[in-house]
């Protein structure tokens, strides 16, 4: 099996306790780069051991590949997950600015490709494509960029969504132990699923019953690719302690902003896949012992969670990780308090062989 890896969610500089998503008037402040802030949040991580960092994309946050950019020239050893969508450049232009932060931060980056989740933000981006096509033309625009990067000569492709020819980059992709970045293929779609076994290396979801995820990934691990899931931490020193945080955390008031109203629109307009079944998950509260979808209806699908104290959470990790999970990419509430309680407490019980002896387990 892969080593297991750990990745969290790069905070959005500037943006409110618990807040699942910008608003309008809050863009002159959520939309700076803010790389002082982040700078100091990925050193932590660095110091944590934390693997990676999500630059997530959408209108309200900065160009993910330049923030990466900016950040990892400052930063030595962690990495970068960097989101993005099809249909917004080119995909020879798309190899040419990755290959060159590459070779400026020594390859210290993935991508994650997202299809979108809202017609009326693809809008906002001159995309006008339905769901299934938006799959579609990305099965493209990751067939000709993964070309490029077998770098088997010039790349000549013709088709529904993109033709090039005699597509050639001279700036190589430089890193240590790879010719080409990780692709994390998000989404709950079949459309998804096929994308993440034919141009793919990874099928990330949102988190869901191990057995449900295990069930829905079979023919993914058979393909050879790997599985991931994104989620939230909400942990205290006893289940109890995070249940209140928990409960806290969807009951407080947010600068008269209402969350559960933001995040109903947002699913009713949402043609993905993931955002609507993660949604209609949050009907049942507790999908096991350890995994709460309780903030799902205020903070969105990321917000379904892995509660309890660090063993119970670093158990619920198991679990996933014994249905063929081998990489996480986790975020919480605080942001930066919520990493230092999971690197501090709970990933040295996770990086303990999985599956310990009942004998041993007793013993802690």
């Amino acid at each position: 099996m892969n080593a297991l890896k750990f990745h969290w969610h790069l905070p959005q500089g500037g943006e409110r306790q618990g807040a699942s998503r910008g608003h309008q008037d809050s863009l002159e402040v959520t939309g700076l780069p803010d790389v002082e802030h982040r700078l100091r949040f990925c050193r932590r991580a660095e110091e944590l051991g934390i693997d990676s960092l999500l630059t997530a994309f959408d209108w309200a946050r900065p160009d993910p590949i330049l923030l990466a950019s900016a950040l990892g020239l400052a930063t030595e050893k962690i990495k970068f997950i960097i989101a993005y969508r099809s249909g917004l450049i080119g995909p020879t232009s798309f190899v040419q600015q990755l290959n060159t932060l590459s070779t400026l931060i020594n390859g210290r980056f993935s991508l994650n490709i997202v299809a979108g989740e809202q017609p009326d933000e693809q809008h906002c981006f001159g995309d006008w494509l339905p769901h299934d096509e938006r799959y579609a033309r990305t099965e493209e625009f990751l067939a000709v960029c993964n070309a490029m990067w077998r770098r088997d000569g010039p790349v000549n492709f013709t088709g529904k969504y993109y033709k090039v020819e005699g597509a050639r980059i001279n700036t190589p992709f430089i890193a240590p132990d790879r010719t080409s970045p990780e692709i994390f293929i998000a989404g709950n779609s079949a459309q998804s699923q096929a994308v993440a076994m034919s141009e793919g290396t990874l099928w990330m979801r949102m988190a869901d019953r191990p057995e449900a995820m295990r069930a829905k990934g079979e023919s993914v691990l058979a393909a050879g690719k790997e599985l991931g899931v994104r989620c939230s931490i909400i942990g205290g020193r006893t289940r109890g302690e995070a249940l209140e945080k928990a409960y806290a955390l969807v009951a407080e008031k947010r600068d008269g902003f209402n969350d559960a109203a933001t995040e109903r629109e947002f699913m009713r307009k949402s043609d993905s896949v993931n955002v609507r079944a993660t949604y209609e998950l949050a009907e049942t509260e507790w999908l096991t012992p350890w995994l709460w979808t309780g903030a799902v209806r205020t903070h969105g699908a990321p917000a379904v969670a892995i509660i309890g104290s660090p063993r119970e959470i670093a158990e619920g990790i198991e679990e996933l990780a014994a249905a063929g999970i081998t990489q996480f990419i986790f975020g919480g509430w605080p942001k930066l308090e919520t990493m230092e309680f999971f690197g501090e407490q709970v990933l040295p019980l996770v990086r303990q062989p999985i599956r310990q002896p009942k004998e041993a387990a007793a013993a802690l």
